[in-house]
């Protein structure tokens, strides 16, 4: 995931990974780019069927549990560090079914698949905008904040 998220580099994006939280937490991978900033919860779900019900989310037949609330909370705390805000994504990897009961709130769900989606969205930051939010996602200090 982390390599096909470093190819958006190319369209004015960057992308951060495994990004530490206090508390033992961390961000999967922070995506920057001309669409805005996106925290990104990447759930392997290898020929699994998935059904997200906000805010549960079942991996085959395990029982549901509520990720999409962690993945809000992550976005949350990235927001609050950056000062800017940080949508929630919730990346499935190679699910073999994918069945979303109804849009959860102000999180957007996509396969590895439609990944891409990301690139193509723009007109929120300005390059100047992206880079400053870049190299304050880089400091490891704006992190320690939280």
């Amino acid at each position: 995931m982390g390599e096909r998220l470093d190819g958006f580099d190319g369209a004015g994006w960057h992308a951060l990974h495994s990004i530490p939280l206090p508390g033992g937490d961390r961000v999967h991978h922070l995506v920057i780019g001309p669409g805005g900033l996106f925290a990104v919860h990447t759930l392997y779900a290898r020929r699994a069927r998935v059904r997200v019900t906000d805010p549960l989310v079942a991996l085959g037949r395990r029982e549901p549990r509520p990720l999409l609330r962690r993945v809000r909370a992550d976005a949350d705390r990235a927001s609050h560090a950056l000062t800017a805000e940080v949508r929630p994504v919730l990346v499935l990897v190679g699910p073999a079914d994918v069945t979303v009961t109804a849009p959860p709130r102000d999180v957007r769900v996509l396969t590895d698949g439609e990944l891409g989606e990301l690139a193509r969205t723009g007109g929120v930051l300005k390059p100047a905008d992206v880079e400053a939010l870049h190299a304050m996602a880089r400091d490891r200090n704006t992190w320690s904040r939280l």
